[in-house]
């Protein structure tokens, strides 16, 4: 029973993980349908970032490569949605092959770059120890994921351009002709989910090392939060990130890391047998 308990911290804190980097795939998977594979490597840029900033700001490199990184990934999202992704709209196959080959041409940048061998982020001295079975830098990530949550909910349901964002996603016809600008809102969108890639990115440096193949290691993951919590749900992503947490954590306790994945993959699919939808479905006039 002990060792059921201590496991809980465990899984919540792989829960905060999954849910920072399904929270980016929520903009733009969940709301602009497009299966973007380069997710994973703008979560290694904002690593980067971090790895980049250490030797300017030595151990408070983590908080500041936080804004810095989400402008970094945002800003190559955007490019990509610029230059590539715009033309693609609504043919989410296509989206998954051309963002599969920009994110391998991305990875062999990032060894052209930095090298092959993977490279360390030093933590802060604050964020060293822990409280019982849970760390402090697991801790900083867990409440990291809680703020992130509360910004996006605020700028989706608070701000005019959060509801703008909506009202595209849920009926792209009637929001243009209503006089919403929806190529400048695809835009804001892919910004947005990019960034938020990097805030991941620098959120792992915290449990790992910094590689060029970081992002391959969480992208299916993520992408199973997102499906298996309802696409474009904010809460499902939330509930669907802590359930994923908890059962990897328990699986791999009970048998190993392998394993674990492949009872993880097996009860998502047994899931979706049961509710395609996932867990909770936006209402979009759409599809009425």
């Amino acid at each position: 029973m002990e060792a059921f308990v201590n496991q809980l911290p465990i899984g919540i804190s792989i829960g905060a993980v999954l849910l920072l980097i399904a929270l980016g795939l929520t903009f733009t998977f969940g709301q602009m349908g497009v299966i973007n594979m380069a997710h994973g490597e703008f979560i290694m840029a904002g690593a980067y970032t971090a790895y980049l900033l250490q030797d300017l700001t030595g151990r408070m490199a983590v908080i500041v490569a936080l804004p810095v990184a989400f402008a970094v990934a945002g800003l190559m999202g955007l490019i990509l949605e610029r230059t590539a992704i715009r033309h693609f709209y609504g043919r989410p196959l296509d989206t998954l092959l051309l963002t599969w080959g920009v994110s391998l041409v991305l990875q062999q940048l990032a060894r052209d770059l930095f090298g092959a061998p993977n490279v360390q982020v030093q933590a802060p001295a604050w964020l060293q120890g822990g409280i019982g079975t849970l760390p402090y830098n697991r801790l900083f990530i867990f409440v990291l994921a809680l703020l992130t949550v509360a910004g996006v909910w605020a700028y989706l349901n608070r701000t005019g351009q959060g509801r703008r964002m909506q009202a595209v996603m849920q009926n792209r016809g009637l929001a243009a002709v209503s006089g919403i600008d929806t190529g400048r809102v695809d835009q804001r969108t892919f910004f947005i989910g990019s960034g938020l890639a990097g805030v991941a990115g620098v959120a792992l440096t915290l449990i790992g090392p910094v590689g060029p193949t970081l992002g391959t290691y969480y992208i299916v993951d993520a992408f199973l939060v997102v499906v298996a919590g309802g696409l474009g749900s904010l809460l499902g992503a939330v509930v669907a990130a802590a359930g994923l947490g908890l059962l990897n954590s328990y699986a791999e306790f009970w048998s190993d890391a392998s394993l674990a994945k492949v009872i993880v993959f097996a009860v998502i699919v047994a899931f979706l047998q049961v509710r395609p939808q996932g867990l909770f479905v936006l209402r979009s006039r759409a599809l009425s």
